[in-house]
C-alpha cells in the first residue's frame, strides 16, 4: 500500500517538535530504508541463482585474484566481514559446488578458498541479472550515482573503511 504522504517527512516532522538533529534523523532513516528496499531487490536477484548478497560478494572476491582464491582470513578484511561470516559464507558455497577449500601451500595452518568452475558460471549469471537491474539502484541516473558514492566515501572514511 503506498502512503499518500512521505512518512520519513512526517517523522522529521514529529522529531522537530521535540528534538534537534532533524537533517540527520531525515538522512540516516531515509538511508536506513533504502538499504532495506535494495537489500530486498537484490536478494530477489540473485534467490534464482541460488546466491545471497554476501556469498555473490565472495564470490566477485575470488573472481578478482589471480588465482582464483585466498585464505578465509584475508576474505574478511576485503569484504569487512566477522571471521565467523566469512565461514558460514564460504561453507555454504561449498555447499553449492561453487568454492572449494584447499590447504594453503605456505601457511600449514591457514585454508584458501578457492572458486570453482561452478563458482565463476554463477557469478557470471548473476552479474547480468544484476547489471540489468541497475543494482536495485535503477531510479538514479549515472551523475546521481556517482554524486551518492562521494556523499557516503566521508561516512565509509570516518568508520575507518579506508
Amino acid at each position: 500500500m503506498t502512503l499518500p504522504f512521505d512518512p520519513i517527512d512526517e517523522a522529521a516532522r514529529q522529531w522537530g517538535l521535540r528534538w534537534k538533529g532533524v537533517p540527520a534523523m531525515h538522512a540516516v532513516t531515509s538511508l536506513m530504508r533504502v538499504q532495506q528496499l535494495v537489500q530486498a531487490r537484490l536478494d530477489a536477484t540473485l534467490k534464482p541463482h541460488g546466491l545471497t548478497f554476501a556469498r555473490y560478494e565472495a564470490l566477485v572476491l575470488l573472481c578478482f585474484t589471480r588465482q582464483g582464491s585466498l585464505p578465509l582470513g584475508k576474505m574478511g578484511e576485503r569484504l569487512q566481514v566477522h571471521p565467523t561470516s566469512v565461514t558460514s559464507i564460504v561453507s555454504r558455497l561449498v555447499e553449492q559446488g561453487h568454492v572449494v577449500r584447499v590447504p594453503h601451500p605456505e601457511d600449514g595452518r591457514a585454508v584458501l578458498a578457492e572458486i570453482t568452475d561452478s563458482g565463476r558460471a554463477v557469478v557470471e549469471a548473476a552479474t547480468r541479472d544484476l547489471v540489468a537491474s541497475g543494482f536495485a539502484l535503477n531510479a538514479l541516473d549515472a551523475e546521481q550515482l556517482e554524486e551518492l558514492s562521494e556523499l557516503l566515501r566521508p561516512v565509509r572514511r570516518e568508520a575507518g573503511d579506508f
